[in-house]
């Protein structure tokens, strides 16, 4: 039976040339949305109303929307169709149909000699930073004069150099911030481009949650393993600063 709108319901379908697929990841969480290919042609259908007004739609390019009404396709607000329902399409999933890749780049933001590619993007949702990056030659002499019962609250660990801080509350140290999503730390006013390549990545690269995964703002990340990570003390940072300049 041919799909049909009513006085009530509004049912929504969209096209998308096949060449511009990769977009589609940005909505690749709506599981209500379903797709098929036809020829050079993606078809969707099942978007409710709130997608339909939503930003992440808006932004797809080459992206028609039409309202299905009595087995024709309608643009918004359009008082002709502007083609025939199509017929026969084998449909699936959103988040079942795309699959997301993770090719190799050469970003090097740690030295680190592979990296994954994934995109980060600026996020409106505040989150709390949960980590400090800070150059060790800026804090050294301010860390000393702080006191304990503001260092042992948090774990550290030197990344070449510079210091990597995690715990509540942070100390008020210039650096840069960071996040925590799942074992992700992320720099805060930012996010995975696509919503859930967190437990992608998590089970990927991370399957053991034995690592905090650093990342940059640029897509790369550093592993980090949590046993290395010590309590902060002015012992163990004068200790280190004596072992980096003894190596």
């Amino acid at each position: 039976m041919a799909e049909d709108s009513s006085n009530s319901i509004k049912i929504f379908w969209a096209e998308l040339p096949k060449a511009d697929e990769d977009f589609l990841g940005e909505i690749r969480d709506w599981k209500n949305v379903q797709i098929a290919i036809d020829e050079e042609i993606i078809w969707l259908k099942g978007f409710t109303d709130e997608q339909v007004a939503s930003s992440e739609i808006q932004q797809l390019p080459n992206f028609i929307l039409y309202e299905l009404r009595d087995g024709l396709l309608f643009r918004k607000d359009a008082l002709v169709p502007s083609k025939k329902m199509r017929t026969a399409l084998l449909w699936t999933p959103i988040d079942k149909a795309l699959k997301l890749t993770f090719p190799i780049s050469n970003n090097n933001f740690f030295g680190i000699d592979e990296k994954i590619e994934v995109k980060l993007k600026p996020s409106e949702e505040e989150q709390p930073a949960m980590a400090l990056l800070c150059s060790i030659s800026e804090i050294k002499d301010v860390i000393i004069a702080t006191p304990k019962f503001k260092l042992e609250k948090l774990d550290w660990i030197v990344i070449n150099d510079k210091a990597l801080f995690m715990g509540t509350p942070l100390l008020g140290f210039p650096g840069k911030t960071f996040w925590l999503k799942d074992d992700h730390l992320l720099p805060t006013g930012f996010d995975f481009e696509f919503k859930n390549l967190s437990s992608l990545l998590q089970r990927k690269y991370n399957e053991c949650n034995e690592d905090w995964l650093l990342w940059s703002e640029t897509g790369s990340i550093l592993n980090i393993k949590k046993e290395d990570l010590r309590k902060l003390s002015v012992s163990s940072f004068r200790l280190t600063e004596k072992s980096k300049e003894w190596s």
